[in-house]
């Protein structure tokens, strides 16, 4: 959530930001700070009611030790008055202040400098690529027909027991899937993050400390009956274990990691690019998540994408990176950097991890705060990343590596898997 203060020091500023986001609600820029105009207005005219109040009963003493009880009495007559409109005061200030909260969580993020214009994926920016592409040759067999000739995934299956997009690992398929979580956890483990197995639902008050709410409320899966919403990302229950702390500083850097299935309606996707892995209703995926101080976030940020740069190579999978444009960034996002991995069988590119900077928008919502070396109050930076995505990164492995003699696993996987190779 953004800081009154931000827009009110440059409301036209930050006007021309969100346009780089492609936002079509500006003027909420203007309808806030009116409200907090209100707002203040409302404070001061209860605060001089209050001080009034204080005033003339301590003079109602004053008289009363006097013997003046006549004019006591009338005084009390003026603090029965006052008194009875600071009631009215309270309940404005309490609407006023509901309104403007409410308004200030519509507002997106505000994009970073670094943050190209564009609307469209077409207008994402190639950091740089990695890996080799391979040459498949007579092999060439998309994922969705690798796993039925191994017997890996039960799409069908999956339909049957719930519906489209929520897949079935079986055999192979499924140890794959448990081999991937735990070779991923023990990269990040060992780069210092601390691994957190959290809830997979999570109340209202974390999917909007996060950002999901109210923004992707369509696109989460929930239950009314107890108010729960499944998660979308392990990012938004891990993030929400700092929601109402006040961090020592010598605590920084925060680094967590976690396991979770992911559920997402994916309201609206539809066709070819939808088929098989490519996108699913319920998936697997390892998060990376951090908590900094804010001077130190960007260069967090670059270790962040390094660290996930570094898990894509030793998986031989072809890559690139891109620095997403404004218009095809997330809402609770100041810089995305997105990983993509060529698909030999597909011949596209995958998205397979999304690292991002928040800077202070989820931790002014979740309050998460630390006192600085001169005792003052400050937000905390949040980012988070995929490392990784798991339904693209086997869809990946399985295409790429496929050979005659079955899909040949790379050698960081051997000891996880069990096999070098998938018969």
């Amino acid at each position: 959530m953004l800081q009154v203060s931000v827009l009110r020091q440059d409301p036209e500023a930050v006007k021309r930001k969100l346009a780089v986001k492609h936002f079509k609600q500006p003027a909420l820029v203007d309808t806030i700070i009116a409200l907090d105009d209100r707002r203040k207005q409302l404070q001061l005219d209860f605060d001089t009611n209050q001080a009034k109040v204080n005033a003339a009963s301590k003079e109602i003493g004053k008289l009363m030790g006097q013997g003046q009880k006549e004019a006591a009495e009338a005084l009390k007559g003026e603090v029965t008055t006052l008194k009875a409109g600071l009631d009215p005061l309270k309940e404005a200030m309490a609407a006023v202040e509901k309104e403007l909260q409410d308004t200030l969580l519509q507002l997106p993020n505000l994009p970073a400098e670094e943050v190209p214009e564009g609307k469209t994926p077409e207008d994402n920016v190639v950091v740089r690529e990695g890996g080799t592409k391979p040459v498949l040759g007579n092999h060439n067999l998309p994922h969705w027909e690798l796993t039925k000739k191994y017997n890996l995934i039960d799409f069908e299956l999956g339909n049957k027991i719930t519906g489209s997009g929520f897949p079935v690992y079986i055999g192979q398929g499924a140890r794959l899937q448990r081999a991937l979580i735990q070779y991923f956890l023990d990269f990040n483990t060992q780069a210092g993050y601390l691994e957190y197995l959290p809830p997979f639902m999570v109340n209202a008050a974390s999917a909007m400390g996060t950002g999901q709410l109210p923004d992707k409320e369509g696109q989460m899966y929930y239950m009314p009956e107890d108010d729960f919403y499944m998660i979308p990302t392990a990012e938004v229950p891990v993030t929400n274990v700092y929601r109402d702390v006040i961090i020592k500083e010598e605590s920084f850097p925060i680094k967590m990691t976690a396991y979770s299935p992911c559920f997402r309606r994916e309201a609206g996707s539809y066709g070819k690019d939808v088929r098989g892995l490519n996108r699913l209703h319920q998936f697997e995926k390892v998060e990376i998540i951090q908590i900094v101080q804010p001077e130190k976030s960007y260069a967090v940020l670059d270790e962040m994408v390094l660290h996930v740069e570094k898990l894509l190579q030793s998986l031989n999978l072809p890559y690139r990176i891109l620095r997403l444009c404004g218009g095809d960034m997330g809402f609770a996002s100041a810089i995305t950097y997105d990983f993509e991995v060529f698909s030999a069988a597909q011949e596209r590119w995958l998205e397979v991890s999304s690292v991002s900077n928040f800077e202070n928008y989820q931790t002014n919502r979740l309050k998460c705060r630390y006192k600085d070396a001169s005792g003052k109050m400050q937000l905390a930076h949040s980012l988070n990343g995929s490392s990784l995505a798991l339904p693209r990164i086997m869809a990946c492995l399985l295409e790429n590596h496929q050979t005659e003699a079955g899909i040949a696993l790379p050698a960081v996987l051997h000891s996880y898997f069990g096999k070098q190779q998938i018969q």
